[in-house]
């Protein structure tokens, strides 16, 4: 290999101090973002959604509210003032009474407390049988996936409204007896997730090691096919509560939900139809607290989706 002497020469001829690293110069190949985990990622680019916030926000305050405000205030759910029936919203009365002089703005607080439990408890339970279903049908697969995924199909088929029926004649309309109907068949979304992202993730690398090196099925599903399949499983709860709190809602105000008298927000609704028109403060209110508990988990169910999707990463 020749030197071309001449052009050696040229860089001879400069001061030394060119070819000093200075001190300010050294760290100039240091990462200037600081290493975060990925559930910090996840919440750093959730709390940047302002609707998802404000949607945590409304839901965090009306559970906070349905808890404590029965346990502060005079009324109760039952409890009835044939003296104030029918009261417009007041000072005494924020949502006004209804025809036996019930408060509505303590019934209504209770059905928050009805509907949130059950939709809360309802995504629960389908988010563990959907889990593990799905899990298992994508994992195994073969045989076994087809005649599970053919239960799925043979029970997404069956009108909803017939076993819901079903379910409250044998049990009675009482909240167990709702839950049990709500999840009959509302896992079936959460397992083909699980099951797609299962079978998009069992052949990777990282999984054929652990089961050369002897990782049964359920080892594997723990530690590595479920929580690398957990941000579409999240966002799929997420949708559930809402769908399980207007559900309930629907079945109360069709009379067969949760019965009197105990306060929904769907048999509110139903027992204001006969004063809809002389008293529409009666239905407004708890029709508002569907719609703002509706709005507000869609709201945080979609800042989940876009917090735990990496291709929006920034």
């Amino acid at each position: 290999m020749s030197v071309n002497l001449p052009d050696m020469q040229k860089y001879a001829d400069l001061p030394d101090e060119l070819f000093v690293i200075s001190e300010d110069s050294s760290g100039a190949e240091e990462i200037s973002r600081p290493s975060t985990t990925y559930w910090h990622d996840v919440w750093q680019r959730f709390r940047r959604d302002p609707l998802a916030v404000i949607g945590a926000s409304v839901i965090l305050i009306m559970a906070v509210m349905a808890v404590v405000i029965p346990m502060l205030s005079p009324y109760t759910y039952s409890g009835m003032d044939l003296t104030s029936m029918n009261m417009g919203p007041s000072l005494a009365h924020p949502c006004g009474t209804d025809q036996m002089g019930r408060d509505l703005f303590i019934r209504i607080m209770y059905g928050a407390r009805i509907s949130l439990t059950i939709g809360i408890v309802a995504a629960a339970i389908n988010f563990v049988i959907g889990v593990i279903y799905g899990g298992l049908s994508g994992y195994i697969g073969g045989r076994t996936d087809m005649v599970m995924m053919r239960i799925v199909d043979i029970l997404s088929s069956l009108p909803s409204l017939l076993y819901i029926v079903l379910i409250m004649l044998l049990f009675g309309s009482n909240m167990p007896s709702v839950i049990l109907a709500l999840c009959f068949t509302s896992w079936i979304g959460t397992a083909r997730v699980v099951r797609s992202e299962v079978m998009r993730l069992k052949f990777s690398e990282y999984v054929l090691a652990s089961r050369l090196a002897g990782g049964r099925t359920w080892h594997l599903l723990r530690t590595h096919l479920l929580p690398n399949a957990m941000g579409p499983i999240i966002v799929s709860t997420a949708f559930l509560i809402p769908n399980a709190i207007f559900s309930e809602a629907f079945l109360s105000f069709l009379g067969i939900g949760i019965q009197a008298p105990m306060a929904s927000w769907g048999s509110l609704a139903n027992d204001a139809i006969p004063m809809m028109l002389s008293q529409p403060y009666q239905i407004f209110f708890p029709v508002l607290a569907i719609c703002l508990t509706m709005f507000s988990f869609n709201f945080i169910g979609d800042g989940l989706r876009d917090a735990l999707d990496p291709r929006l990463k920034k």
